[in-house]
């Protein structure tokens, strides 16, 4: 594709991303993103995209392949958190027959493969040195030793890398090379975290309920507002792919019980984890009364959450927590619950 058609790309309502298009969105931290986009996709400098898991790293790569020169080459990706070191030099070279035990006319490696494409090393930095060497290498003159070392090939390819960790902090710990750090980020791109985008939520869940619909053959019906805003309000600590996975349950389903539910546990769990105190050297503390505090602390949570669901009816609060009527009343009792109504009244 001429450079000149790239250029006049724009991330407008009318651009169609495919499956990658909800990476983007409305807040300013996307916004920030898509402004650079265009002119990455151009070149075919080294590209390092940072974010945390679930973000959609390497959807973005995918788009910055389809908007780049090279979109009619394959997309080829290497895992490098999954690949063991050992075979990440057949992994990325073409293996030949017989450089070691069991490769057996293997086919082409991932260089070889995604020659005038594009090389998406996920997670970079879990690589091993040796396996840094044979990158360097290939950023170095686009060419690559064959397993068993009996000649090179050349690949004229587009690397993009991906990592969640912090590649200057594993520079420095030496577990890194620096000359490859810098070759490998040419152009960096930090994809933000789900709740730095709060604002594209309702777009996002849009997407993924008119995805799942179709590909389930469902009729879930969009969200309520008050939903919405309550996803809004989560931390979502698994970002974009967290969120995708609860609407795929919701669709299936069908029912917002299910999202309700998800959402109310994993809020009392992070509130949980939230009351533990701040310890320091030299302080110390009884586990035992700590422990006993979180615990009381947590049963007053549900016991107040059960008895508002069954609008304080505590006969059927007891049913459904499965205990006797008559140590609700003590847990009721001991831990100083009022009926907000019956408070409400007797003020009045």
């Amino acid at each position: 594709m001429p450079n000149s058609q790239l250029e006049s790309r724009s991330f407008s309502a009318h651009v169609d991303f495919g499956d990658e298009r909800f990476v983007f969105g409305q807040s300013s931290a996307m916004r920030a993103l898509q402004a650079k986009l265009t002119t990455v996709a151009i070149s075919r400098v080294p590209v390092l995209i940072y974010g945390q898991s679930g973000t959609g790293k390497e959807l973005l790569a995918r788009t910055i392949h389809r908007l780049s020169s090279m979109s009619d080459g394959a997309f080829l990706k290497v895992n490098c958190a999954a690949v063991p070191a050992t075979l990440f030099d057949s992994e990325l070279s073409e293996c030949e027959k017989d450089a070691f035990a069991g490769a057996k006319g293997k086919p082409p490696g991932q260089v070889e493969s995604s020659n005038k494409g594009t090389l998406f090393l996920d997670e970079i930095t879990e690589i091993d040195s040796a396996s840094q060497v044979k990158v360097l290498e290939l950023l170095q003159g686009g060419r690559v030793c064959f397993v068993g070392g009996r000649g090179d090939t050349e690949a004229e390819i587009r690397i993009i890398c991906s990592t969640k960790g912090d590649p200057e902090r594993e520079v420095a710990n030496g577990s890194f090379r620096e000359d490859l750090y810098y070759r490998i980020n040419v152009i960096s791109l930090r994809l933000p975290t789900l709740r730095e985008r709060r604002d594209d939520i309702p777009a996002l869940v849009e997407h993924f309920i008119e995805s799942f619909n179709t590909k389930f053959s469902c009729q879930a019906r969009p969200l309520s507002q008050r939903l919405i805003a309550a996803l809004q309000s989560f931390d979502w600590p698994g970002n974009i792919r967290q969120l995708e996975n609860m609407i795929k349950r919701y669709v299936i389903l069908g029912s917002e019980e299910v999202i309700i539910g998800e959402l109310n546990s994993k809020m009392q769990l992070n509130q949980l984890f939230a009351d533990i105190p701040e310890f320091s050297v030299g302080k110390s503390i009884s586990l035992k009364h700590v422990t006993k505090d979180m615990v009381r602390n947590f049963e007053r949570q549900i016991i107040t959450k059960v008895l508002e669901a069954h609008r304080w009816n505590r006969t059927e609060a007891a049913r459904a927590l499965n205990i006797s009527y008559r140590s609700l009343l003590q847990k009721v009792k001991s831990s100083q619950l009022v009926n907000p109504r019956t408070q409400s009244s007797t003020e009045q």
